[in-house]
């Protein structure tokens, strides 16, 4: 039994008002972190001692997500992190086990694409396990090689798997089903299930925060093929944050063929949390800001040690270029700005990020959110991008 007391969501603002995709700039990383930091809002990230990630879309399999993750949330370094390979039923799993000051991140970049965050903490709506049926029924594969295959049986699926499952459970009646399409869902939940955009890991945050702007409580239900989660979502409050800004197409764009820059992985080590945490340093004398951090102050020639200060995520731009020569590994045209940050003086170089290449100018306001800024013999590299503020959702925030 655990106790939900925040819920963050983001989507991508590319597809449609039914499925999302992920942009050149955006992977499974990037929308753990924006839910996330749409679940912590403005209280103070030091409160959370535990982050678990689920996902079946980890951009990495053998180690380098949880630092990027805790970089861009703000968090610790030593802060316990977790991943683990799954869908919905992992994610209610994980909530329901959780100790206060626990974030669990649900997060899809395949298919429909779409994060969740919710935040264990007191003050808000309790959930128990009350059912789980685990199950085999392995329709949908994919190897440790990325090869998928699909036994393209969606009555089997149903019949023999999610069916046969909830007869298990006791034939259960859930107002909200996580991880089934639309239809099957409505065929197992009580009244009219809330519409989920997504399936995978993070349909089940969606589904809790869905019922939370309803004020209703109730049993839900996560699904992955025929392995079923069921939960008591109890009354409570539970403030809802959105990060979904409207679904718009794609720009048209065009990848470069040739090969992307290669990786210096000393470089990379140096300028890991500058610039993921978006960290200046600060002279010891002066008090200058550097960005990145150096050595020597650039303005008075100190050697002192250095205080790193965290820099504002919103600035306005300085200037800006578009890019429509072809360039290997990237896909054009792009436009590149460089954004003054508050009122500190440091400057920063961005791509133009949410938005279509050219539409931004010199003045215009806007925020740095955390993007992947490429992948380089397979490494991704994550920095930030300029999101305007004229196609910037903020985060609403529901008490329910």
């Amino acid at each position: 039994m655990s106790t939900i007391s925040r819920i963050g969501t983001a989507l991508p603002p590319w597809g449609t008002a039914t499925a999302r995709q992920v942009g050149d700039d955006e992977d499974a990383v990037t929308l753990a972190v924006a839910a996330g930091l749409a679940a912590i809002g403005d209280t103070d990230p030091n409160v959370i001692n535990q982050v678990v990630v689920v996902s079946r879309d980890f951009p990495l399999l053998e180690g380098g997500n949880s630092a990027a993750i805790l970089a861009g949330l703000g968090l610790r370094e030593d802060v316990r992190i977790s991943e683990t390979i799954g869908g919905s039923p992992a994610v209610l799993d994980a909530v329901a086990g959780a100790v206060h000051t626990t974030l669990v991140i649900g997060t899809d970049a395949a298919g429909s694409a779409g994060a969740s965050a919710i935040v264990c903490g007191a003050g808000g709506a309790p959930l128990g396990i009350t059912g789980r049926v685990t199950r085999s029924m392995p329709v949908v594969t994919r190897d440790a090689n990325g090869n998928s295959s699909d036994y393209a049986d969606p009555r089997l699926l149903r019949e023999r798997g999610v069916n046969e499952s909830l007869s298990r459970l006791g034939t259960p009646t859930p107002l909200v089903a996580a991880g089934l399409a639309a239809r099957e869902a409505a065929a197992v939940c009580t009244g009219t299930p809330p519409p989920l955009l997504t399936v995978g890991a993070s349909a089940i945050g969606f589904a809790i925060a869905a019922l939370a702007d309803q004020g209703a409580a109730g049993q839900v239900l996560a699904a992955e093929q025929a392995t079923l989660v069921l939960a008591e979502l109890g009354a409570g409050s539970i403030t809802v944050a959105r990060d979904e800004p409207s679904a718009r197409p794609r720009p048209d764009g065009k990848l470069a063929p040739g090969s992307s820059v290669s990786v210096s992985l000393s470089a990379y080590e140096r300028a890991f949390d500058p610039k993921l945490r978006l960290e200046a340093g600060k002279c010891g004398s002066c008090g200058e800001l550097s960005y990145p951090p150096r050595h020597r102050c650039i303005e008075c020639g100190s050697e002192k040690p250095t205080l790193l200060v965290p820099l504002p995520r919103h600035g306005v731009v300085y200037s800006l270029a578009t890019i429509r020569v072809p360039v290997p590994g990237l896909i054009s045209p792009y436009t590149v700005v460089i954004v003054e940050l508050g009122d500190t003086g440091v400057r920063t170089l961005v791509r133009l990020t949410g938005a279509t290449p050219g539409s931004v100018k010199i003045d215009d306001t806007g925020s740095l959110v955390f993007r992947l800024v490429a992948v380089r013999q397979g490494v991704p590299d994550y920095g930030y991008g300029f999101l305007p503020d004229s196609t910037f959702t903020q985060n609403k925030e529901v008490a329910a």
